[in-house]
């Protein structure tokens, strides 16, 4: 059997007190059925990285831009002039 510290903030806390107070369940016992809810709900596959979640959004070459920078005020005065003609 294993012991384990945890950090918990107020909020947290605070739903643990609510559902001690509730179920009449210890600390660990609490912990215990949230950790079994979990593991039964959550998906099988793995959590991307943030690295992964970054290549996904990668929008390629050049990015975003609609013009180099070396030009980057001309293509934003153009693209005024173009918003207020509609």
């Amino acid at each position: 059997m294993g012991i384990r510290t945890v950090r918990l903030d107020d909020e947290a806390e605070a739903v643990l007190a609510d559902l001690r107070q509730r179920t009449g369940m210890s600390i660990s016992q609490v912990l215990k059925r949230g950790l079994e809810v979990y593991a039964s709900t959550s998906p099988d596959m793995p959590a991307k990285t943030p690295y992964e979640i970054y290549r996904g959004l990668d929008p390629g070459p050049g990015g975003h831009a609609v013009a180099p920078a070396s030009d980057a005020k001309a293509a934003i005065a153009g693209a005024v002039k173009a918003k207020h003609r509609r």
